[in-house]
């Protein structure tokens, strides 16, 4: 059935992910040692990051995701920098099956805001003193196989 002015059926619209808005919701850098940290040093720091993903329905279409970066550099048992970053977008699905949706939330939806997370701490470490920091690439999709392996996991087993 067409709605009238001639574009056709609803179920013609192609599957779209739209990012509406991406936003920091929070930040912190800390480079606690300074000056002393900012000194030439013999080694390479030790580098530690961790990642996260959480994500939200806020309305029939709408989804806020949320990728949380937390990691900090040492060297010989001293901090140099740590920082937490919390990056968000709110995305619109349109016409995506339902098998499809958590999936691509917690995979394809992160992975578009990566890039800019990864500048804000790049541009924060720099910042700090430090050579920026690029963060090498995530592979959702790894970590979104991995959290449900780790719920199955966690799943009692079915009783027989």
């Amino acid at each position: 059935m067409t709605n009238g002015n001639g574009s056709g059926t609803q179920t013609d619209v192609a599957p779209a992910i739209n990012a509406m808005v991406q936003y920091t919701k929070d930040f912190s850098f800390e480079n606690p040692n300074a000056p002393r940290s900012l000194g030439p040093r013999d080694n390479a720091p030790s580098i530690a990051i961790q990642v996260n993903v959480n994500a939200r329905q806020v309305a029939e279409t709408d989804f806020e995701v949320n990728i949380l970066l937390e990691g900090s550099a040492t060297a010989e048992a001293e901090l140099l920098f740590k920082f937490e970053l919390d990056y968000a977008g709110l995305f619109r699905l349109v016409n995506i099956s339902p098998n499809d949706m958590h999936p691509i939330v917690m995979i394809e939806c992160p992975r578009l805001l990566f890039p800019f997370a990864r500048q804000i701490v790049a541009d924060a470490v720099r910042g700090g003193g430090f050579p920026p920091l690029y963060i090498d690439p995530i592979d959702f999709a790894a970590l979104y196989r991995k959290r449900l392996d780790e719920v199955a996991a966690a799943a009692p087993a079915p009783v027989a």
